[in-house]
C-alpha cells in the first residue's frame, strides 16, 4: 500500500498512522504525534503502562538495500536524544514515568500489498 503512494510527506503520514494503529493493537495509548523542536522531531509519543514511549517511525518500499532499522544512524539517535530531552523538560508532569525509546519499521516483503512491521522496544538508549 505505502508503496504506490508518490508524495514522500504524505507517505511518511500513513506509515506513522500505519505504527500508530499496530501500538494501539498492542496496549499503547497515543500521547501526542509529531512533537517537533529546534533539537529534531519524535514521531509518536505514548504511554505503555508505567512507562512513556518515545517512537522512530521508519518506512523503507524495499530490503534489498538494508532494514528500515539501518538508517538511525548515531546522528539521528543524537536528535532524537536530544528532542526527547527537551520533551520532558517542557512536561515535567511525566518526570515519574520510566521512558523508553522505540523503533517501528515498515517494510514491503515480496509483492504483497501489506508493509511487515517490526517493533523494537527499547532500540535507542541514552
Amino acid at each position: 500500500m505505502l508503496r504506490f503512494i508518490k508524495d514522500h510527506n504524505q507517505k511518511g503520514q500513513l506509515a506513522e498512522n500505519l505504527a500508530l494503529k499496530y501500538l494501539q493493537k498492542q496496549g499503547l495509548t497515543r500521547l501526542q504525534e509529531n512533537f517537533s523542536c529546534k533539537h529534531g522531531e519524535i514521531d509518536l509519543i505514548m504511554f505503555d503502562n508505567e512507562f512513556i514511549v518515545f517512537i522512530e517511525v521508519r518506512y523503507r518500499k524495499k530490503t534489498q538495500f538494508g532494514h528500515p532499522l539501518e538508517t538511525i544512524n548515531d546522528a539521528k539517535q543524537k536528535k532524537i536524544l536530544k528532542a526527547v530531552q527537551y520533551f520532558l523538560i517542557k512536561h515535567p508532569e511525566f518526570n515519574h514515568l520510566a521512558c523508553r525509546i522505540d523503533a517501528v519499521a515498515l517494510y514491503s516483503q515480496d509483492q504483497s500489498r501489506e508493509e511487515q512491521i517490526d517493533w523494537i522496544q527499547n532500540a535507542i538508549q541514552a
